[in-house]
C-alpha cells in the first residue's frame, strides 16, 4: 500500500513540476538568462539592477528630474491643473526597463506585473496624495485590443499595486470608446498628434458619477510619454465628478535634454 501511495505521490509531484514549468518561465522574460531561485518572479535580479531610475533632484509634483540650477519644471507644463502628482519608477525604453514592459505588454507575461507593482509601491508621494487617494483606475484598452492581447496591462499593474496601498481598483468607472493608433505607431507621433489621437476616446461608465464624486483618483498605466492618454482619462474622470487625479506608471519616456542617470 505504501508503494502505491509513493507512486501516486511521485506522479502528483511530477504533475506539479510540469504545471509550474508551463506557467512559470525557466528563463528571465527580459534577457532570457536562466532564473535563479532568489530571483524576483519572472525577471532576473540582473535585469532589475539594470533598470535606469529617474535621477534626483525631482519635481515635487510630477517626479520629473530637474536640471541642475533649474527650479521650474517644464514637464509639469504637460499636465492640466487638476493633476496633483505623477510618479514613475524608471526610464524606458532604456536598458532593461523597456524589455520588462515589453514582456508584460506584448509577450504575454502578465506575471511580470507583481514585481513591477512592488517597486511602484515604494515610490515617494506628497503626504496629501497618500492620505486622500481613494481608488486606482487603470487606463482602459479598446475592447478589440484587449481581446487581441488577452488582458489589459494597466489593469494587471493596478490589481498588483492595490494590496500595497490598501485601496480598491475600479476598472468600471472609465471606458475607452474607440481605439486610437496602435501603441507601436503612437511612439512615432508628435505631442500634438498624440493629443489628437486620444481626444474624445474615453467616457465615464454609468456608475462613475456616484463613485467618483469628490474623489482623489490615481490613474495607472505602464508607460507615460507626453501624458496625452493619461490627461484625456483624467479630464473624463474630473468631468464625471472626481476632485483631483494623480498618475503612477512603471516607465517614463525620456525627452530631449533629460538627464539619463544621477
Amino acid at each position: 500500500m505504501s508503494d502505491a501511495y509513493a507512486r501516486v505521490g511521485h506522479a502528483v509531484a511530477a504533475a506539479l513540476r510540469a504545471a509550474a514549468a508551463f506557467t512559470m518561465p525557466l528563463h528571465c522574460v527580459s534577457c532570457a538568462r536562466p532564473l535563479a531561485p532568489a530571483d524576483d518572479g519572472v525577471v532576473c535580479g540582473t535585469c532589475w539592477s539594470r533598470c535606469v531610475r529617474l535621477p534626483q533632484p525631482q519635481c515635487a509634483r510630477c517626479g520629473h528630474p530637474l536640471p541642475a540650477g533649474v527650479s521650474r519644471c517644464q514637464w509639469c507644463d504637460l499636465l492640466p491643473p487638476f493633476v496633483r502628482a505623477v510618479r514613475s519608477w524608471c526610464w524606458v525604453p532604456e536598458a532593461a526597463g523597456g524589455a520588462i514592459v515589453h514582456a508584460l505588454k506584448y509577450r504575454g507575461w502578465p506575471a511580470t506585473a507583481s514585481a513591477m507593482a512592488a517597486r511602484l509601491a515604494r515610490l515617494d508621494w506628497p503626504r496629501d496624495v497618500v492620505a486622500e487617494r481613494r481608488m486606482l483606475v487603470p487606463v482602459p484598452l479598446a475592447a478589440a485590443r484587449e481581446r487581441e492581447r488577452g488582458f489589459n496591462q494597466a489593469e494587471r499593474l493596478a490589481a498588483a499595486l492595490a494590496p500595497h496601498w490598501d485601496i480598491p481598483v475600479r476598472g468600471d468607472v472609465l471606458r475607452r470608446t474607440k481605439a486610437g493608433a496602435r501603441a507601436e505607431s503612437q511612439t512615432r507621433l508628435t505631442p500634438e498628434e498624440r493629443r489628437g489621437n486620444v481626444h474624445g476616446r474615453f467616457a465615464p461608465s454609468t456608475v462613475a458619477r456616484a463613485e467618483l464624486r469628490g474623489a482623489h483618483v490615481v490613474l495607472v498605466d505602464d508607460v507615460v510619454t507626453t501624458a496625452a492618454t493619461l490627461n484625456a482619462c483624467a479630464a473624463t474622470l474630473v468631468e464625471a465628478g472626481a476632485r483631483i487625479v494623480s498618475y503612477v506608471t512603471f516607465g517614463r519616456a525620456r525627452a530631449s535634454g533629460d538627464r539619463y542617470a544621477s
